[in-house]
């Protein structure tokens, strides 16, 4: 479940965003998420954080999107938000794709969440630390995620106010 961390994360990152661009007009697109810290432990899934000027343009183009491989799940909970997932041909998730209108609060979270991770080894090293104990623990992908919530609440609010 949890891998150390690879260094062919930006590239493969990159290859998807370029795949990404070709089929939507993007604002912006960030790789976001662990895969994008380098030194942190991670699900081998590439997150990817996109800046769209219309979620109904972004929705318009659903047919070309998942007849180029992405799983479309609407807002999958978090109003606002486009989430669409992508597979190997062998069923492995491979990338998360969150994508928000442009000025989104959201799309601020995300990247300075992910700045201050790189900025910040102790942090880092302190998430990569508990994602370990959880998966020592044997927990499911529920129990892992709910045992993340508090730590990486807390993270995100000093990061928030790392970046003021």
């Amino acid at each position: 479940m949890i891998t150390p961390y690879n260094s062919d994360w930006p590239e493969i990152f990159e290859i998807e965003r370029r795949r990404l661009d070709a089929l939507i007009d993007a604002v912006s697109i960030d790789h976001i998420g662990s895969t994008s810290v380098p030194g942190l432990a991670a699900k081998p899934v590439i997150d990817m954080l996109v800046s769209i000027a219309s979620l109904v343009f972004l929705d318009k183009q659903a047919e070309a999107l998942q007849a180029a491989g992405y799983q479309i799940l609407g807002e999958h909970g978090l109003a606002g938000r486009r989430y669409l997932r992508r597979h190997a041909p062998d069923g492995t998730r491979t990338h998360h794709i969150h994508v928000y209108k442009q000025g989104d609060d959201n799309l601020r979270r995300h990247l300075v969440f992910r700045d201050y991770l790189r900025a910040h080894a102790h942090e880092r090293d302190a998430y990569s630390a508990l994602k370990h104990e959880l998966v020592r623990a044997g927990v499911d992908r529920k129990a892992y995620q709910s045992g993340k919530d508090a730590f990486v609440t807390a993270l995100e609010q000093r990061a928030l106010a790392w970046a003021e």
